[in-house]
């Protein structure tokens, strides 16, 4: 009986987990495809070039800061889909954003791949970019999502070149 009663919602949630998965699929492939704010920036505020040598994955990050506020963000980017999506969505979730909001988005972010967020941060507060929380199943791809956010890291707080390692 107690089987019973357990199969509806065990097909349910492989249901809802196919369906992040498929969600997924379509914006890492449709970021990666068309990747938002993909562009050199003239006379950027700050800038790092973020490197991975574990896949060889690159981003260099543009940004333009007004009164503590990205008022731009570009970047450009030699790297699997991951990386290149990941730099994409967050180009679009920190435009706007103060400096703070930023570093506070970064670390959202970072806890929802690297720990699964264990219920401590809001997945609504970062919009489609929840979709990258399934990398943390795979621990060499967490550094392929993350490395525009660690160059966005290092663009705020000054340096030039950072890496995931």
């Amino acid at each position: 009986m107690v089987c019973r009663e357990q199969g509806p919602v065990t097909r349910k949630a492989k249901r809802a987990v196919d369906e992040l998965e498929e969600l997924y699929q379509e914006i890492v492939l449709e970021h990666n495809r068309k990747p938002r704010n993909f562009r050199k920036m003239d006379d950027p505020t700050c800038t790092s070039h973020g490197f991975n040598p574990f896949c060889g994955d690159t981003i260099t990050l543009y940004m333009t800061l007004n009164d503590d506020v990205v008022t731009d963000v570009s970047f450009e980017a030699a790297g699997c889909a991951i990386s290149k999506a990941s730099a994409s969505l967050m180009t679009q979730a920190i435009k706007g954003q103060t400096v703070d909001e930023a570093q506070e988005t970064f670390g959202k972010f970072h806890e929802l791949v690297t720990n699964g967020a264990n219920g401590n941060v809001d997945d609504e507060s970062l919009g489609d970019l929840v979709v990258l929380a399934g990398v943390r199943s795979f621990p060499t791809r967490i550094k392929c999502a993350t490395l525009s956010w660690h160059a966005l890291r290092g663009a705020l707080e000054g340096e030039e070149t950072v890496s995931t390692e």
